[in-house]
């Protein structure tokens, strides 16, 4: 059994709140350039997101544990800076690949493992020091090597997982913590802590945010690393890889240079 690790009530309480959507936008321009740059006509498309308003253009579904997609019904598949909140991120992906027809496109965007990197560390060691422990507090994200690792694991064909980075200002900490609930990503672990954190705490934690990464016009730092998942469902005609040994070029050919004997007694 998939352990749980987001309490799908509260996530949709934080969104039903949500007004701040400046990343969200970041990934509907980032979509058309990448669709764009694909030059094809997609004719079913769907989007998979937990702000339907945001994309009047697609159809949407909501990112529910099961989707409400049918098989071979669509030929590009987006999911929307949504999957970091899976309990079940491969099988996000694996439905997502069986809702694709033979060469349809996968466009899927989450948070990455830099994200808020300051914010998690600074209230890693402010509750340490207070408390003495650790609480959740932060989504856990994936790293984009172990993100990519999934889209085979999905059975996608010709993968890729590429990122960007936004880096947002803000007057101190506090105003950061406020935005993230705007932006309905509050803290909706299934594990959290299910009363007001101390204040003690989170004065501990905006000072060490404002020691460590604030600029010098005193505005604190805070990272966001999106992370863009590319696959493709399988199709006769899209190009494979070549079997082991049935290159017909030599590697030294390729790249204009001679060849040098080894000496003896090495190789």
């Amino acid at each position: 059994m998939t352990p749980l690790l987001t309490d799908r009530s509260a996530l949709a309480a934080h969104r039903r709140r949500a007004s701040a959507f400046f990343l969200h936008e970041l990934v509907i321009d980032e979509v058309q350039e990448r669709l764009h740059e694909v030059n094809r006509t997609f004719t079913d498309p769907v989007v998979v997101s937990g702000f339907p308003a945001l994309w009047p253009d697609f159809p949407v579904v909501e990112d529910a544990e099961t989707l409400a997609l049918p098989p071979g019904g669509q030929d590009l598949v987006i999911h929307a800076l949504a999957m970091h909140w899976a309990n079940d991120p491969v099988g996000q992906l694996v439905q997502c690949r069986r809702a694709l027809r033979p060469d349809g496109l996968f466009l899927g965007f989450l948070f990455g493992g830099q994200t808020l990197h300051e914010l998690r560390a600074c209230l890693a060691e402010a509750e340490a020091e207070v408390t003495g422990g650790l609480s959740p507090r932060v989504l856990p994200m994936g790293e984009i090597r172990d993100l990519g690792a999934l889209l085979q694991r999905a059975g996608f064909t010709l993968p890729v997982a590429d990122s960007f980075t936004q880096r947002v200002s803000y007057r101190d900490a506090f105003h950061l913590m406020h935005d993230l609930r705007a932006m309905g990503e509050g803290n909706a672990l299934h594990a959290r802590l299910r009363q007001p954190t101390r204040r003690a705490v989170m004065a501990r934690a905006a000072g060490i945010y404002q020691d460590r990464f604030a600029g010098p016009d005193g505005r604190i730092a805070a990272t966001f690393e999106i992370i863009c998942l590319t696959g493709w469902a399988a199709h006769d005609s899209q190009q494979k890889p070549l079997r082991p040994g049935s290159a017909v070029a030599r590697l030294a050919e390729a790249l204009s240079a001679a060849e040098q004997p080894l000496p003896r007694g090495e190789g």
